[in-house]
């Protein structure tokens, strides 16, 4: 897919734009990984870039549903970047999930992995 952005071309935009291209793959009431994606991308050690990568997203013209993807024990590591700090819970209970202490419960029962699901 085609980034459709104002913001300028830069040497990770490529990659952004793969990350971008996973996250809207991640079905309504499913969630994933920093690190899942990472794999999938065949980048296994740049989890951290993806979560950049998704910190950026606001700025992309399309919804991209970065707040299903939470880190590797289903912890809301990402929570800050929604404008406020309730609004990555929120967004996730709209969703059917279950968060306790910023983190998802049943995090394994709703994981996608985009490595098998793709």
């Amino acid at each position: 897919m085609k980034r459709k952005s104002s913001v300028p071309e830069n040497k990770n935009e490529g990659f952004f734009n793969r990350v971008y291209d996973v996250t809207r793959m991640v079905p309504y009431g499913r969630i994933t990984s920093y690190g899942a994606i990472a794999r999938y991308l065949g980048t296994a050690g740049s989890a951290r870039m993806v979560g950049w990568a998704l910190n950026s997203s606001h700025t992309d013209t399309d919804f991209i549903p970065a707040h299903r993807v939470v880190n590797r024990i289903g912890m809301l590591t990402g929570k800050h970047h929604f404008g406020n700090s309730s609004t990555m819970q929120q967004l996730l209970e709209n969703e059917g999930f279950i968060i306790e202490n910023d983190r998802v419960i049943d995090f394994a029962g709703k994981f996608w992995d985009p490595m098998t699901e793709l």
